[in-house]
């Protein structure tokens, strides 16, 4: 019998990576997607997640922070890996101690470059656009204690030309997102890359 792999989603906005992770999962033969937390009780996730039947929780900072909430729920689901699809904040250090090279990030830019607290959503393709870059892209990486800077797992790029607005520029990073992110956590998991 092969073994059973079983993912935790955190999102604290409108869910789409964690859909397409959702849709790529579905009926899959050894990972699951058995739970999406929200630290936003009106995150957008939370209702795409219920859509797809699976089972949501939404927490506050002081239950993030204080440890025992968070790994009940991630034990009671038998949960193997942690992916963060728009996830907002700090990942605490009891969470990568107790999930040890086992979370995943996805980050709108081509790290090292426009990473680091506050490097999120717009705020990182308006860096892109500020700083005359001529590509951008994704960069998928491993979780440790701080921002953006884990072991680079997977890059993708696209060009940027000088006409590009902000909002041009976050569909192209977009459309990488939803292309790669949850074949990369796949082959992750499996210990492909």
């Amino acid at each position: 019998m092969s073994k059973k792999y079983h993912l935790a989603v955190f999102a604290s906005g409108s869910g789409t990576n964690a859909e397409k992770i959702f849709q790529h999962f579905k009926d899959h033969a050894s990972i699951d997607v058995v739970l999406l937390l929200s630290n936003h009780a009106q995150a957008y996730a939370l209702q795409r997640a219920r859509n797809a039947g699976i089972e949501t929780r939404v927490f506050d900072r002081q239950q993030f922070r204080e440890q025992t909430v968070i790994l009940d729920w991630l034990q009671e689901k038998n949960v193997t890996h942690i992916v963060l699809a728009g996830f907002l904040w700090l990942i605490p250090t009891y969470l990568t101690r107790a999930f040890p090279h086992k979370i995943i990030n996805i980050h709108p830019a081509l790290l090292p470059k426009h990473g680091g607290k506050g490097m999120y959503g717009m705020n990182v393709h308006n860096a892109v656009k500020h700083a005359g870059d001529t590509e951008t892209g994704i960069t998928i990486h491993a979780v440790d204690d701080n921002y953006d800077e884990g072991k680079i797992i997977f890059q993708a790029s696209c060009p940027v030309h000088t006409g590009d607005t902000p909002e041009q520029i976050a569909e192209k990073v977009h459309a990488l997102e939803y292309t790669h992110y949850p074949r990369v956590i796949e082959q992750w998991i499996q210990n492909i890359l």
